[in-house]
């Protein structure tokens, strides 16, 4: 199940974290996969890569992308070689957009009183984590090794075979299901040739506005309590990162908008294409659907807790965001009117306009 890993960039300044503590510290925690017979395990491994072929060409077929790019197989891992690869793909990254950035803290200012070390053990915890959950993911920052490539998709056999046990669904029907999503993201990619940078300088921008130490954090926890209290933040999200929002300043959210609205994009893209695509492709669709969106909703306690201290709870709100965006959009004005988020930076819908397509289609399409 190996990848084709590329070793993974040293700590070169100082605001970098260990990204190799990360890993090291990732697979000391992370648990073992499910048992499965070898045979099983081998065919869900030639499945996969085979699917991951088959997959980009029904999505190239729906959403007109990236029809003169070649198809390239999928990379199929174990849980070890993913978190790997997402070191990997966030160290360069955060590296791009490192580089983009118009102005930085200092070390003391950005990272507090947090080593590289440190800060790369914390991440190493949250890989070990996201290992036993994500099923697959595409780094539009990795190397594919492909000519007219860039970016490397990979699949995490273990998690995969174990969600469709779990779920009682049709074997090959939910491994299709899988790759039709993640190819969407590495059509996304591929075939939008801005995208890649924009997404970099997106982050770089929002990391240069974290120029406010933890002092201008606190000065304004007394107007946080007020609008919460009052509740005259409406469209903040709840919880934990509402209360992160609202400790930013105007800013600082502007920057995050921005990215949350591509991310939300770009999920609920995926998840319309694959659903989309699934009837004729997939044929127990609408039951892998339901029973995995209850899926993405539950969890015990102590699961449904730390997903939201990670974010996660708010990236599931993603998937349904952007997947009733893209849903509605396509219903309006067909595939070809939604592909013209696709066509400049200035035309990626604002996070407002998410949960408004209409604005949207108002503003770009007149």
């Amino acid at each position: 199940m190996n990848a084709r890993l590329a070793t993974l960039p040293s700590a070169e300044t100082p605001r970098a974290l260990d990204w190799n503590v990360a890993v090291g510290t990732a697979v000391r925690l992370m648990r073992p996969g499910p048992e499965v017979p070898r045979a099983e395990a081998e065919r869900a491994v030639r499945s996969l890569r085979r699917f991951s072929v088959e997959a980009e060409t029904h999505v190239r077929e729906l959403t007109g992308l990236g029809l003169d790019l070649p198809v390239v197989e999928g990379d199929v891992v174990d849980r070890p070689d993913w978190a790997r690869g997402a070191a990997f793909g966030l160290a360069e990254l955060t590296g791009a957009a490192l580089s983009t950035a118009d102005s930085l803290p200092a070390r003391g200012e950005l990272m507090g009183e947090i080593s590289a070390r440190s800060a790369g053990m914390q991440a190493g915890v949250v890989l070990a984590y996201l290992g036993s959950k994500v099923l697959g993911q595409f780094d539009p920052y990795g190397e594919s090794g492909v000519e007219g490539q860039r970016g490397r998709l990979l699949l995490v056999a273990p998690n995969i075979v174990a969600a469709q046990q779990s779920l009682g669904v049709p074997s090959d029907d939910f491994l299709k299901w899988v790759c039709l999503h993640e190819s969407t993201h590495r059509l996304q990619f591929n075939a939008v040739p801005w995208l890649r940078e924009h997404f970099a300088a997106g982050l770089g921008q929002l990391l240069s506005q974290m120029d406010g130490g933890n002092a201008e954090l606190l000065s304004r926890l007394p107007n946080v309590v007020r609008e919460a209290r009052s509740g005259s933040r409406a469209d903040s999200s709840p919880g934990i990162v509402g209360v992160l929002e609202l400790l930013q300043s105007p800013e600082q959210r502007a920057a995050l908008d921005r990215i949350i609205a591509i991310s939300t994009l770009l999920e609920g893209h995926a998840d319309h294409v694959m659903d989309a695509v699934g009837p004729q492709v997939v044929p127990s669709v609408g039951t892998i659907r339901q029973r995995f969106t209850d899926r993405r909703n539950g969890g015990g306690l102590l699961d449904r807790i730390f997903r939201s201290l990670l974010g996660v709870d708010a990236k599931i709100r993603q998937y349904a965001q952007g997947a009733a965006f893209t849903d509605h959009v396509v219903d309006r004005v067909g595939m070809t009117g939604f592909n013209a988020v696709w066509a400049q930076p200035d035309n990626l819908p604002t996070r407002s306009e998410i949960t408004e397509p209409e604005a949207w289609i108002r503003r770009v399409h007149g």
